[in-house]
């Protein structure tokens, strides 16, 4: 990686995290977008392309759903990726047996446990619901699983009663205890309180937080999740998910790196086709300035950025693009200025042009432009030619 890649704020603070790493959920969770449904051949690519990236665990779907999830995620197990294989199962000895039938390497079992769902979902005592999770941990880890043990709606779940049920799971063997923001509810303030009273009270497992994007805070939330001491973060490609989705895998990644100048050793540079294939995959198009992936994210039109942006990249972008497969692109238009212009003749080959030859190239697409008319390459060589036959 070069040098000189990335350009931020001082004032930002170093993190000092220890061990973090991700736990991606784009073939479980990104799956349970409303309309979206990989078949066996997309999540093998996707969980190869997040391997390649370097993910620790990736959680491969969810095999009670149907014999085919379940053999799909058979042949990513088949596959062995450096990461490590999880699935989903509820606190049922049945989803529990057929993660097992799928040889993963651990499993990701939950149960709600707020008043809301406890009274309508389950109809259930907070009681019954620790007891239903005891019995789910121990079959795991008599089976020899990673256990992570999720509190489904977390966030409007009395403080102590979180932290009797982590307990508890730690207590069974659980290796990893779970914050899931299931509505996206949370504030950064609220994640940093649960996980740092909850690391108080932990002595072996680690805290996962997993976060949905409902109000936009995902990754912030994330972020302060390991502020308050949590070690693993869920995320999905491009923020696929329930609802508004969840903390989008690139976005975090990025934050991290960039802004809080902290390396998760990752290969960035396959973020961008990552994102591309997950596009294509799901068939849910991404804007065009979606952070980090976005397709515009690095185009520049405005003739005082694109002036020094021709001088030095850092002083309009964070980070350059390259780093993740991103291209840096001049986009022609109404704020286009001279220096955008005599750049853009050298790059389709005019070395000799005066200057009153480029402020009239400058004058006639800004003209073009207001008109309606967009200025493509060839749009751009049709006013050169016709500027310069003058």
């Amino acid at each position: 990686m070069m040098k000189k890649w990335k350009e931020v704020c001082p004032y930002n603070p170093k993190l000092n995290l220890g061990d973090v790493y991700i736990y991606d959920t784009t073939l479980r969770d990104g799956e349970q977008t409303p309309g979206v449904c990989f078949n066996s051949e997309m999540k093998l690519n996707i969980a190869k392309k997040l391997d390649e990236l370097g993910i620790k665990q990736i959680e491969a779907g969810f095999p009670a759903v149907s014999e085919k999830e379940k053999e799909a995620v058979k042949t990513i197990v088949n596959e062995n990726l450096n990461a490590d294989i999880i699935v989903l199962s509820r606190a049922l000895k049945n989803d529990i047996d057929k993660a097992i039938e799928c040889d993963v390497d651990g499993i990701i079992t939950f149960i709600a446990t707020s008043p809301l769902h406890l009274k309508y979902k389950f109809n259930k005592s907070f009681e019954e619901v620790m007891d239903i999770g005891v019995k789910a941990i121990e079959y795991a880890k008599d089976h020899g699983l990673f256990v992570a043990f999720s509190a489904e709606d977390a966030t409007r779940t009395p403080i102590e009663n979180l932290l009797r049920i982590h307990k508890m799971a730690e207590d069974c063997g659980a290796d990893r205890v779970h914050i899931a923001d299931t509505t996206g509810c949370g504030t950064p303030q609220s994640i940093y309180y649960i996980c740092s009273q909850l690391k108080k009270t932990l002595k072996k497992a680690h805290i996962g937080v997993h976060c949905h994007n409902d109000f936009g805070f995902a990754v912030i939330n994330s972020i302060y999740g390991l502020l308050g001491g949590a070690k693993a973060v869920s995320t999905t490609v491009n923020g696929l998910g329930e609802r508004a989705g969840n903390a989008p895998l690139e976005e975090l990644i990025m934050s991290l790196m960039v802004l809080y100048d902290y390396d998760l050793n990752l290969n960035i540079s396959v973020i961008k086709e990552l994102s591309k294939m997950v596009e294509d995959y799901s068939n849910i198009k991404i804007p065009v300035n979606k952070p980090i992936v976005g397709d515009r994210v690095f185009y520049h039109e405005s003739g005082i950025h694109v002036d020094a942006v021709l001088k030095n990249p850092l002083t309009y972008e964070p980070f350059l693009p390259e780093v993740i497969g991103q291209k840096r692109e001049i986009v022609l238009g109404k704020h286009t200025g001279h220096n955008a212009i005599t750049s853009k003749l050298k790059e389709i080959g005019y070395k000799d042009f005066t200057n009153d030859e480029v402020l009239e190239i400058v004058r006639m697409v800004k003209e073009r432009r207001e008109s309606g008319v967009n200025i493509t390459d060839d749009e751009f060589k049709r006013i050169v030619k016709e500027v310069l036959k003058r």
